[in-house]
């Protein structure tokens, strides 16, 4: 990798290493735009296989935060962080307190929050270090957004179908759910609540037959994920699943789910779903319900509030998808330039983020 023309060709403002090897803290912050505000953006603890991987992952995250962020009106800039490691035996008080501190040191530029393998307990253990972090428990705080992102992804995945099949009704459809953390929790909840006929995947499978359990939902093996027949396919796992070998193996009419950056290339691998003729919900638009409920602790928490927004990634989806049919092109080309276009003209005004946001009720 050549690290600053990859930087410069995905427009990111600042990468920070931390290191901290009494806890053994390894983490990589990456700030993409500030041009709307701070960027915030949750914090991931994965097992990388490399630190380029790592790297790559985080970069491509905060670029997708800051086209999340302007595309669903919030005034946010775009950022992710990673921490390497095992997350079952790595995570410590001190850890977290010793990233907490890297945090702080940014002085508000990056705000962090949950993400993949990151909890509540985890945000509580920055906070004791830093102000710039949401999504911790308590009085002025959200607590776990998953819910919200659900809302968003299920609001989402409504108007998908508003759109490919003239209703937004999803009673009696087939929908293969990939993922069974909390956020897919949710969403299946909500899906066989409706009447959906869902099947589920994990590659944790007591994860999958747990949820199977309190839902009625089916549960299938991770192998069978992209070739088991259905109306919608929903990935809620990790990214980059939608790819040469998998897409010519779907066989539903919509993809729309909650995991980040699932188009492992946005313009070849969006075109082959468009030429299989199949409806994709951009994702960082369809999960932006968890952004908009942290983001809402930075003006001071409204559930109720928060819960109107996540279910207005139903228009905004809609919005995105009859824009690209319009203009005959990817809806994840649509939502691209949507969201460019209102950091450009908000870049204008004011550039950069540099000051230190209020987090009301810290």
């Amino acid at each position: 990798m050549q690290l600053f023309d990859t930087l410069q060709d995905l427009g990111h403002e600042q990468v920070v290493l931390c290191s901290d090897k009494i806890t053994g803290l390894r983490a990589i912050i990456a700030i993409h735009d500030t041009s709307l505000g701070p960027a915030l953006g949750g914090t991931r603890f994965w097992n990388y296989a490399s630190d380029e991987e790592a790297l790559t992952d985080a970069l491509r995250l905060s670029r997708g935060m800051t086209y999340k962020a302007a595309v669903s009106g919030v005034n946010l800039g775009g950022g992710k962080a990673v921490i390497i490691g095992d997350a079952r035996t790595m995570k410590s008080e001190a850890l977290f307190r010793a990233y907490g501190r890297m945090v702080d040191s940014l002085r508000g530029r990056y705000i962090t929050a949950e993400d993949v393998n990151t909890s509540v307990r985890d945000m509580e253990w920055i906070r004791m270090e830093t102000k710039y972090v949401t999504g911790v428990g308590g009085q002025g705080g959200s607590g776990d957004p998953s819910p919200v992102t659900a809302l968003g992804v299920y609001s989402g995945m409504k108007a998908c179908a508003r759109f490919a099949w003239g209703t937004d009704s999803l009673n009696g459809k087939r929908i293969v759910v990939q993922g069974a953390g909390n956020v897919a929790s949710h969403l299946v909840h909500s899906l066989t609540k409706e009447g959906a006929k869902v099947f589920v995947t994990d590659i944790f499978n007591e994860k999958a037959q747990e949820l199977a359990a309190q839902t009625g939902a089916t549960v299938i093996k991770p192998e069978e994920v992209f070739t088991t027949e259905c109306d919608i396919f929903s990935p809620n796992a990790l990214g980059a699943i939608l790819n040469d070998e998998t897409i010519p193996n779907l066989s539903c009419s919509i993809v729309c789910g909650g995991a980040n950056n699932q188009l492992k290339e946005e313009r070849k691998h969006g075109t082959m779903l468009k030429e299989r003729g199949i409806v994709y919900g951009p994702d960082y638009v369809v999960n932006s319900g968890g952004l908009m409920n942290v983001a809402s602790e930075v003006e001071g928490y409204d559930r109720d509030k928060v819960m109107r927004q996540a279910q207005g990634v139903f228009d905004i989806t809609m919005n995105i998808l009859v824009t690209a049919r319009d203009r005959n092109i990817l809806p994840v080309e649509a939502s691209n330039a949507i969201a460019e276009e209102r950091i450009h003209k908000v870049r204008h005004v004011h550039g950069g983020y540099n000051g230190s946001p209020t987090i009301r009720g810290v």
